[in-house]
């Protein structure tokens, strides 16, 4: 039962569908991982166990009559907690939600669960997903695989943990500054930040932004890409969604590298970046190298893009979180609050900078494009740090400027809307996991920066040094 717990998601469906095993095998196959090895890293928080075997037992009959399958027929996927699911407690981490049960699915839990992916359970977050860590009154903290005493990022850090160890073959995650990539990062997984409106939103509070997203998290770049063809599409709810052809997610188009013109860096000429973790990234670009037509080291122009993002941050906490922080201030979470009371503090006309510098800062970063075909830069600026530090405010001896500065080196692409692919390449200097972040030439091409991760991604796994790292999960189970 453990060998099943270790499929890809793709493999699993193979073998699905030609009845090597049963949908209820794999279900309690990873319901078993859960309950050996949650308890130690607490990324699971609210399951919903007999429906999803009531749905195996379903999916397996339709195998056995020969029935239409799904793209994800028989997958079990953990759901972060900020994704409303229906019969199912969605808090959002916050006491404002603690009891709160839906009665719908969130349009993308009805895609998936409408092409037979099974929901185990939900995964933890921090409160409304602010803070990078993944910590809230509603849970608690949820541990690093790798080391429980450290952090596993977040927002989606329960998915991304959730994946390490085994528990589910694919979980949902979102992205703001970071929340798909840091954990990722941190914990030795895969995910991907698409293009804005590539995964329509019916709950983004302001649709016309790049701030947020909703993408795939898995094991592999293969299994991403499966789960966005069901993920992407086209919907008026949102207003930066547009005609996709999400089978091209399904089926990757064929890349070779040797023909790509990349660039790489380790800080994007802006983002503080622990000098460990530069020198290891620095160390393992060099096994990429010879892959490449050019491989060279150049930053883009992104000078003022973490200024730029903390205020457009600001605007976005303003817009979803004024009316909680005025009525039930005790009910809020210290990064929810720090958020809003900095937002309040800002005027008008640094909204109006910001806006037009996003701008801006989005056409330097594409005319940077009209040199290479990508970008790889760190996923992560430190090693993962204590769970009970909620952000880290210090790097290379320098103070940071706010509580999540931390994150530049995800968050300046961010303001641009490029998609995003995240591999990891190892462990670092503590034997926590590192990541690499590989950037599209532009918005909308989502398909080609999978595909390219994709290739990337064999060449690393060949490595001893740079091929995915596994926890120990047994040793998690005691």
């Amino acid at each position: 039962m453990n060998d099943l717990c270790s499929l890809s998601a793709r493999e699993a469906l193979r073998k699905i569908r030609i009845k090597e095993i049963s949908p209820l095998e794999l279900v309690d196959a990873c319901i078993a991982r859960i309950e050996n090895a949650n308890h130690s890293v607490n990324a699971i928080v609210a399951t919903c166990y007999e429906r999803a075997r009531d749905e195996a037992r379903l999916a397996e009959n339709a195998v056995m009559t020969g029935a239409e399958l799904g793209a994800l027929h028989g997958i079990p996927l953990g759901v972060k907690d900020l994704d409303v699911t229906k019969d199912l407690r969605t808090t959002f981490g916050s006491e404002l939600h603690a009891d709160w049960i839906p009665q719908f699915d969130e349009r993308i839990i009805a895609a998936l669960r409408a092409e037979g992916a099974i929901v185990l359970g939900k995964t933890n977050t921090p409160e409304f997903g602010a803070g990078a860590n993944t910590t809230n009154r509603v849970y608690g903290a949820t541990g690093n695989p790798f080391d429980i005493t450290r952090t596993c990022g977040g927002s989606s850090g329960g998915s991304a943990v959730a994946l390490a160890c085994g528990m589910v073959p694919l979980a949902t995650g979102s992205d703001t500054g970071g929340s798909l990539r840091t954990p990722a990062s941190f914990c030795g997984i895969t995910s991907h930040r698409g293009t804005p409106g590539l995964v329509p939103s019916d709950r983004r509070t302001i649709g016309l932004s790049t701030y947020s997203v909703q993408g795939p998290m898995a094991r592999t770049v293969d299994d991403a890409a499966l789960m966005l063809s069901v993920m992407a599409g086209d919907s008026s709810i949102d207003p930066l969604s547009g005609p996709v052809d999400a089978s091209s997610f399904a089926d990757l188009p064929a890349v070779d590298l040797s023909q790509l013109k990349v660039a790489w860096s380790t800080d994007l000429g802006v983002a503080p970046v622990d000098q460990k973790i530069a020198e290891i990234f620095r160390a393992r670009m060099s096994t990429l190298g010879s892959s490449f037509a050019s491989f060279t080291e150049h930053n883009p122009r992104l000078e003022t893009a973490l200024e730029t993002f903390w205020i457009i941050r600001g605007v976005h906490f303003l817009a979803s979180h004024l009316d909680a922080y005025k009525k039930t201030p005790e009910k809020l979470g210290p990064n929810v609050t720090s958020n809003v009371e900095a937002a309040l503090e800002m005027t008008s006309s640094d909204v109006g900078w910001a806006m037009a510098e996003q701008t801006r800062l989005y056409r330097g970063f594409q005319s940077f494009f009209e040199d290479y075909d990508l970008l790889l830069c760190p996923g992560n600026a430190v090693s993962p740090f204590p769970l009970e530090t909620l952000y880290c405010d210090e790097i290379n001896g320098k103070k940071l400027s706010n509580y999540i500065e931390w994150l530049g080196i995800a968050s300046a692409v961010t303001l641009t809307g490029h998609p995003v692919t995240m591999l990891p390449i190892g462990l670092d200097h503590a034997g926590l996991p590192i990541g690499v972040q590989v950037v599209g030439p532009s918005r909308h091409r989502d398909a080609y920066t999978l595909a390219c991760a994709a290739e990337i991604e064999k060449t690393l796994q060949a490595h001893p040094s740079t091929k995915r790292p596994i926890p120990n999960w047994e040793h998690l189970a005691t």
